[in-house]
């Protein structure tokens, strides 16, 4: 049976290609069925419309299709709810900074589906009543920046889709969003480096190589040395790009590999370090992001600093090795 379904598009769908809303809608569903539906069953309030057609607030869009196609290609969310273990830097009514603990991915894979930062975000927003599935047709809050799972701090979670549009620019482009690393390296680093390469990565190993061909991604990191003593150093670290392990190799590829990193570290420090500190992952944190020349309605935050609290374990180690 043909039935008639009428969206009326808000604020957390507008400003989005009509096409990529039905893929979002209609989750399930092959590229050739949106494409053939908007030629033909798809009407923006009243008429028909090409799939580049950009949506706005307010917008009535009206979907014909059978039964059996809407039951099947309706992307139904599964959610679970799983236990909170992430930290809150800052939070207002478009984003929430998180702080994220060791051993867990920003993002579900393959492998964990279920127990992931995203998932927990998500958890919290809906006990405090800022997200209601029920009432969203396709947002999911989600974070604009990642993390690899053993990456402690930041992480940026937008609350509404205006915000995911304009904060993923803004990561992307640059200019907008300074984010900010604290490590400790192997190696005495006298002065402040300036790293520019370009990477290849070898996904079926999941590691990263600086290489010096022309169409390698390009890779942006300086490296401020904040205290060294007895072989090591306390790095301030800001990324200008965000490729996968930028850091971690490039600091490697420096001669200042990052302690406890099993892919890219020393194996006698990383060993000594198991040993003093039971310390088995790469010595890393998020710790501070600074907002300028955000466009509005997002200037608010121009001049705002948010800052994660270093780990416990980290704090440890830092304190050890030297006076600050």
């Amino acid at each position: 049976m043909l039935v008639m379904v009428k969206l009326e598009i808000s604020e957390n769908e507008g400003n989005q290609r009509l096409d990529k809303f039905l893929r979002k809608y209609l989750g399930n569903a092959p590229l050739s069925f949106i494409y053939k539906a908007i030629r033909k069953d798809v009407k923006v309030n009243g008429k028909r419309k090409t799939r580049e057609y950009m949506l706005e607030a307010g917008d009535e869009v009206s979907l014909y299709l059978t039964d059996q196609d809407l039951e099947k290609f309706r992307k139904v969310r599964e959610h679970r709810k799983v236990k909170r273990t992430f930290g809150i830097a800052y939070e207002d009514e478009n984003i929430l900074a998180a702080v994220k603990p060791k051993n867990l991915l920003t993002h579900g894979d393959r492998n964990e589906r279920r127990n992931h930062l995203t998932n927990q975000v998500i958890d919290y927003l809906i006990e405090k009543g800022d997200y209601v599935p029920r009432l969203e047709k396709t947002f999911v809050p989600a974070p604009v920046n990642r993390l690899d799972r053993n990456t402690t701090g930041l992480v940026l979670f937008a609350k509404n889709y205006p915000a995911l549009q304009a904060f993923t620019k803004m990561i992307r482009e640059r200019g907008c969003i300074r984010k900010y690393y604290l490590t400790i390296v192997s190696g005495e680093m006298k002065e402040p480096l300036a790293l520019e390469d370009r990477m290849e990565k070898d996904e079926a190993r999941d590691l990263v190589r600086v290489t010096d061909r022309a169409d390698g991604k390009l890779m942006k990191t300086f490296a401020e040395p904040v205290a060294a003593a007895g072989g090591f150093t306390l790095c301030r670290i800001e990324i200008e790009t965000g490729r996968t392990h930028q850091i971690r190799v490039q600091l490697a590829n420096a001669g200042f590999p990052i302690i406890g990193d099993g892919k890219y570290g020393s194996p006698q420090v990383n060993r000594d370090m198991k040993n003093r500190y039971r310390l088995t992952t790469q010595l890393l944190h998020a710790y501070q992001l600074q907002f300028e020349n955000c466009p509005a309605p997002f200037d608010y935050l121009n001049g705002k600093t948010v800052t994660a609290e270093l780990p416990k374990g980290f704090r440890e180690i830092r304190d050890d090795f030297f006076t600050i």
